[in-house]
């Protein structure tokens, strides 16, 4: 690994150039592409498992032969990496849209020139990722697909996000002069407190049930035991009388 901790992009294949094309040491070499010595050593030996095909550094920018010569003139001088070429990134043009999906772009952008007028030809390219002449041919319906078309939510065909298409239709609406006005529903809020209302008179009104039942069911039980403790004082009394009438008859005899 370089000084500054970076790595070259192929690391294998930059060390097989080095092996075949340098007087660097392997452990330079290991250093400088972040691998183990080890891997170095079987490149250098043709013992690898897998063969690599060499990358210059050099003429990739990660390296220079000033950075090799001062290498093979000290074994422990440490390899610096250079700096590589900046990265060409698209900022302009249309969006890229994959191939499983561009034919589903036409049916979107009819969605959008139905449902929202107010988006300029500009705004749909940028969104969908398209052409202003595939929208002007779709509008004026002289595509050469137009009897196949149908009109698609692009969210749904997957070519936008729902936060991107809303941010669009909001701007759009926005400099149209085009402003959403939802009246206040004063009917659904009445209803709502009548619905809420009749839930707690229902509330209500079960617990008093529910209490009302459990009052009763005590004073049956109540009863119940009374009952059972009237008939067993009965009892009693009817078994302490069977002797007296037993020796009665007894002394007649």
């Amino acid at each position: 690994m370089a000084q500054d901790g970076r790595t070259p992009l192929m690391p294998h294949a930059t060390a097989s150039w080095l092996v075949d094309n340098t007087g660097l040491t392997f452990e330079q070499i290991a250093e400088f592409c972040g691998l183990h010595i080890l891997e170095v050593q079987a490149m250098a030996d043709d013992l690898a498992s897998t063969k690599y095909t060499g990358r210059d550094p050099v003429r990739a920018g990660e390296l220079t032969m000033d950075e090799i010569e001062k290498g093979q003139k000290d074994s422990e001088y440490s390899l610096v990496m250079s700096k590589g070429p900046e990265q060409v990134r698209r900022t302009k043009g249309p969006r890229y849209t994959p191939v499983s999906k561009r034919q589903d772009k036409p049916d979107g952008i009819a969605w959008l020139l139905r449902n929202h007028p107010e988006i300029s030809d500009g705004q749909i390219g940028k969104l969908i990722g398209t052409t202003r002449n595939t929208i002007n041919a779709i509008r004026e319906r002289s595509h050469w697909n137009i009897a196949n078309i149908q009109p698609k939510d692009p969210v749904t065909l997957g070519l936008c996000s729902q936060r991107e298409l809303d941010a669009i239709v909001a701007k759009a609406a926005k400099k149209a002069g085009i402003e959403d006005e939802v009246p206040e529903d004063t009917k659904l809020g009445g209803d709502r407190e009548a619905l809420i209302e009749e839930l707690r008179a229902e509330r209500e009104k079960a617990a008093q049930e529910a209490e009302l039942a459990a009052l009763q069911a005590e004073k049956e039980a109540a009863e119940e035991a009374k009952a059972a403790q009237e008939a067993n004082l009965f009892g009693d009394a009817d078994g302490d009388d069977a002797p007296e009438q037993t020796a009665v008859t007894d002394e007649s005899e």
